[in-house]
C-alpha cells in the first residue's frame, strides 16, 4: 500500500465531465476503484489481491483528479505488484493446491471416495474428474470453518468472551470482520495460509469483541491474546495474501 501525505481540505468546485478511471500499465488498462471514506485522512493506493483494479480510499472531501494523479505518479508500483500476481493455473490431476500453508499434489483417482483426503503429501479425490474444482472447493471451506471455529473458541476462552456466531468471507477486500451484532466472519481462503496467519486474523476479531476500534486498547489486547508477533503474520498477509487468491479466483 502506498499513501500521500495528509491533505488539507478544499474548497468545492463545479467539475467538469468525468475523468476516465483507468490507468495504461505495461499495456493493459486498469481499472481504477475510488472510494471516498468519512474517516480517511490520506490517499492510499492498494493493488486488487487479484490484480482486477487499483482501489484508492480517500477523504470525502478529496478531488478524483488528484486520486487519478496520484495513480498516475505509481504507475512503476503497479507494475510491480502486477508482476508479482502468479499466472492462472488449471484445476486439473496433478495440479499443486496450498493447504494450511503447506503445498499438496493433487491426485484424481477414478476409484476414490469423492471426499478429498490428506496423504503422504497427496490430496487424493475420485468421483466425475469434471466436477474435480467444486469438490475441493466445499472440502476447503469446510476445512476453513472447522479450523477457524477452534481457533475461535481457544480466543474467546482467552478474552473471557462467549464465544459468537461464525460464518465464512469471500470478500475481495478484508480477512476478517466482527459486526456490531456480534457475528464474526472469517475469509475462507484462509485455510491456504500457515495456521499462525489465520489464528492472527481470527485473534484481531475476537480482540474486537471487546474493542470495536483500532486504539492503542485493541492493540494491547490483541497483544494479550495472540501468542506469536502480530507483526509476522501481517507481514505474510501484505507479501503473499494475494496467492491465496490463486487458484480459485
Amino acid at each position: 500500500m502506498i499513501s500521500l501525505p495528509r491533505l488539507l481540505p478544499r474548497s468545492r468546485k463545479a467539475s467538469p465531465a468525468p475523468l476516465p478511471r483507468t490507468l495504461l500499465v505495461e499495456g493493459r488498462e486498469l481499472p481504477i476503484a475510488i472510494r471516498r471514506l468519512r474517516t480517511a485522512r490520506r490517499i492510499t493506493l492498494r493493488l486488487a489481491p487479484d490484480g482486477s483494479e487499483a482501489r484508492i480510499s480517500m477523504p470525502e472531501w478529496g478531488r478524483t483528479a488528484d486520486a487519478l494523479h496520484f495513480a498516475e505518479q505509481r504507475r512503476d508500483w503497479l507494475a510491480e505488484q502486477l508482476a508479482r500476481i502468479p499466472p492462472p493455473v488449471r484445476i486439473e490431476p496433478g495440479f499443486t493446491l496450498t493447504f494450511r500453508g503447506e503445498p499438496l499434489r493433487v491426485e484424481w483417482r477414478p476409484g476414490a471416495p469423492r471426499r478429498p483426503a490428506v496423504s503422504d503429501g497427496e490430496l487424493v479425490l475420485g468421483g466425475p474428474a469434471e466436477g474435480m474444482e467444486g469438490r475441493l472447493r466445499r472440502w476447503l471451506e469446510t476445512e476453513a470453518l472447522r479450523l477457524a471455529q477452534a481457533d475461535l473458541a481457544h480466543y474467546c476462552a482467552r478474552a473471557g468472551q462467549t464465544v459468537p456466531k461464525l460464518a465464512l468471507s469471500r470478500a475481495r477486500r478484508r480477512w476478517g470482520s466482527c459486526s456490531s451484532r456480534g457475528v464474526i466472519r472469517i475469509n475462507w481462503r484462509l485455510v491456504m495460509a500457515p495456521d499462525f496467519v489465520r489464528q492472527s486474523v481470527v485473534a484481531h476479531e475476537v480482540a474486537h469483541m471487546t474493542h470495536f476500534d483500532h486504539s492503542p486498547a485493541f492493540h494491547a489486547h490483541l497483544a494479550e491474546l495472540y501468542e506469536a508477533p502480530i507483526e509476522r503474520a501481517n507481514h505474510w498477509l501484505k507479501a503473499e495474501g494475494r496467492l491465496l487468491y490463486h487458484p480459485f479466483g
